[in-house]
C-alpha cells in the first residue's frame, strides 16, 4: 500500500527512463540534472515480479532493482502526475507486445523451414510433351486454298461473283458470251455456261462402243 510509505519525504527524486535491449526492458532511475544512473530494474516479462502496482493507487509501483552483481532490492516509486504513470504502463505493454509478435513470426518461419518443401524442378530423365498440332493447323489454314474442279475448256464450274477478286488479288478473265438458244431467254438470275467446243462424233462413245462390240 502506498499509504504506508513516507510520501512527504521521498528518499530520492529524479527522472525515470525505459530502454530495451533485445526482449528485455530496463527501467532506469537517473539524476534529473546530470543523468547519472541511480538504479535500474531489468524487466523480462510484464506483468511480473519486476514491476508491480500497489493496491491503493494507480500512480505508485514496486520495482525490483539489481546492481549487476547479483544483489537485488525492492523499492517503491511514484509519479506526481497521473498521466506519467499511464505512459509508464503503456510503454511496458507496447514493448512486450512487440516481443510476442517477433516470437510468433520466428515460430512461423521455423515451421515453414521444417515443413515439406514443394519441388517443381525436373527430375533426371523427366520430359514433358507439348501438343502443338492445333497451332500448326491454324497457321497453315490461312495460306491453304482448296482447288476448284475444272469444267470444260479448263474454266471453273462456279465463276466468282461480279466484282469479286481471286485469292491472288487479280481479277479472273471474263467468260465468253453465252449462246442464246431459240425460244429460251437468258436472264441475269440464271447461270451462264460457255459454249463447249464440239468434239468429233466418233470419240464420244468410243470406249463404250468397243466394249459392247
Amino acid at each position: 500500500r502506498a499509504a504506508e510509505w513516507q510520501l512527504d519525504q521521498p528518499a530520492w527524486s529524479g527522472r525515470l527512463r525505459i530502454t530495451a535491449k533485445g526482449s528485455t526492458a530496463f527501467i532506469k532511475l537517473e539524476d534529473k540534472t546530470s543523468g547519472e544512473l541511480f538504479a535500474q530494474a531489468p524487466v523480462e516479462q510484464f506483468p511480473g515480479i519486476a514491476v508491480e502496482s500497489v493496491t491503493d493507487s494507480s500512480r505508485y509501483f514496486v520495482l525490483r532493482i539489481e546492481d549487476g552483481n547479483g544483489r537485488r532490492a525492492f523499492i517503491g516509486v511514484g509519479f506526481v502526475d497521473r498521466g506519467d504513470a499511464f505512459d509508464f504502463n503503456v510503454a511496458l505493454q507496447d514493448h512486450f507486445k512487440w516481443v510476442r509478435q517477433q516470437s510468433e513470426l520466428a515460430r512461423q518461419a521455423q515451421d515453414l523451414e521444417q515443413g515439406p518443401k514443394l519441388d517443381l524442378g525436373f527430375k533426371e530423365g523427366q520430359t514433358i510433351k507439348l501438343n502443338i498440332a492445333n497451332m500448326k493447323k491454324k497457321e497453315g489454314a490461312t495460306g491453304s486454298t482448296r482447288p476448284r474442279p475444272a469444267g470444260p475448256g479448263g474454266l471453273s464450274l462456279l465463276p466468282p461473283p461480279p466484282g469479286g477478286k481471286s485469292s491472288s488479288g487479280e481479277r479472273p478473265a471474263s467468260l465468253p458470251t453465252p449462246a442464246r438458244l431459240p425460244g429460251t431467254p437468258i436472264t441475269d438470275s440464271l447461270l451462264s455456261w460457255p459454249q463447249p467446243t464440239a468434239a468429233p462424233a466418233a470419240d464420244v462413245w468410243g470406249d463404250f462402243a468397243k466394249a459392247s462390240g
